[in-house]
């Protein structure tokens, strides 16, 4: 943390404001720090090709959309500054005939959320430098507790309207995409259809574990995102009462055929990682099988094959082992991936050239191969989350601003 920067001062100026206000608290502070003559937040958007800049600018005849007093400006990722500052996790700085551009990213574990931009009269030394980049990082724990008082952010999110579907499966995924720890990095990313496929993943991180699900509900719309709710909800509400990975899915198959009208089910897998003995094992219904790339090799991890969820009341699901190396890196998959207009897409082969990329990169990558795939128009819901093992003993991560430390200073 840079030693001009005031922690305690910025945050009792963010609790003074408004929740809509907390960006323009921080906002605020920071002119007045380094002398900047603007400064902006742009938060990355739902499409993950975009970022949008949240202010309370007047409207001009072809500006932003706007809410009552809010804007929010759509600006294109691709080939941008901004695209390199979020990808490398470093700040960046150019002279414009404006003044000096300074861009910093705004991450929290490795979450990305957008990106902090200042334009400044003069080049930034390094104090300044030091300083945006603490705000940076501060302003992305401002977003996460403000966002939880206001729907600014998430209306900022939105490029394009959500259907009621879409918006029940939104509330299914985790808060954030991305988390970077000491022994793994893990991402994921949904590209939905038009009529949304019932799609999800979660993940949930304590002392000794990391447990992550992948799952598909059958059907579209509504209905399949009430079943991904009735499984998803179900899996959460025991992993959180302690069961073990056996307990979480037999509860969920019977909660699922319970509830659920006949011929509806889940595929999914649920994982569960002992970061203590460096063990995993993975319950398979009824899903595509993971693809894991080791030393530069893509293969499918094999694994046995159970009913689906909510097939058969009383289901018992097979525990089986999870074969993990240091360096492994694992991609797991929904049939969006593979099958009806995806078909054309080989995800194996467009897994073995991400061995470079962080986690966020790959799924961003794999989900727009296979847009490029089937034309923009997919006929399900395409999910794919990536888990890259170290390995080794448990240990405090190496970080800097937010993202772990190799990347930020790479």
């Amino acid at each position: 943390m840079s030693p001009r920067f005031d922690l305690r001062a910025l945050l009792e100026r963010v609790e003074a404001a408004a929740p809509v206000d907390a960006v323009a608290a921080v906002a605020d502070s920071l002119a007045e720090l380094t002398g900047a003559t603007e400064v902006s937040f742009l938060i990355a958007d739902f499409s993950g090709h975009a970022l949008v800049r949240l202010s309370t600018s007047t409207r001009t005849p072809d500006g932003p959309r706007v809410r009552g007093a809010e804007s929010a400006e759509t600006l294109p990722l691709e080939g941008t500054e901004h695209a390199e500052v979020l990808r490398t996790q470093r700040a960046a700085v150019s002279v414009t005939e404006h003044g000096v551009r300074m861009i910093v990213p705004v991450t929290d574990r490795g979450d990305a959320m957008g990106v902090l931009e200042l334009l400044l009269p003069e080049h930034p030394d390094a104090q300044v430098q030091a300083d945006v980049r603490a705000a940076g990082h501060a302003l992305a724990y401002v977003v996460i507790a403000n966002r939880r008082h206001t729907d600014l952010f998430e209306w900022g999110q939105r490029t394009t309207p959500f259907s009621l579907a879409a918006e029940i499966q939104r509330r299914l995924l985790p808060p954030a995409f991305t988390c970077e720890a000491g022994q793994f990095t893990l991402a994921g990313w949904l590209e939905p259809t038009a009529t949304v496929g019932g799609d999800t993943f979660d993940y949930a991180l304590d002392r000794s574990s990391l447990q992550l699900s992948i799952t598909d509900a059958v059907g579209h719309e509504v209905g399949a995102a009430l079943l991904a709710t009735l499984l998803v909800g179900s899996l959460r509400n025991e992993r959180r009462r302690g069961l073990d990975l056996a307990g979480q899915a037999r509860t969920a198959n019977d909660a699922l055929a319970a509830h659920a009208a006949p011929g509806q089910f889940v595929t999914g897998q649920l994982l569960r990682v002992d970061l203590d003995a460096e063990r995993a094992q993975v319950v398979n219904a009824g899903h595509p099988l993971p693809l894991r790339l080791r030393d530069g090799v893509v293969e499918e991890v094999e694994l046995a094959v159970d009913l689906p969820f909510g097939v058969e009341q009383g289901t018992e699901f097979r525990l089986q082992e999870f074969p993990m190396r240091p360096g492994d890196r694992f991609v797991f998959v929904t049939d969006g991936m593979q099958e009806r207009n995806a078909a054309v897409l080989d995800v194996a082969a467009a897994l073995a050239g991400t061995a470079a990329l962080h986690p966020r990169e790959v799924v961003h990558a794999l989900g727009a191969a296979v847009m490029r795939a089937t034309g923009g128009e997919l006929r399900d819901d395409a999910t794919v989350v990536c888990l890259d093992w170290y390995g080794g003993p448990q240990r405090r991560r190496d970080s800097d601003g937010g993202a772990s430390g190799h990347l930020a200073s790479s």
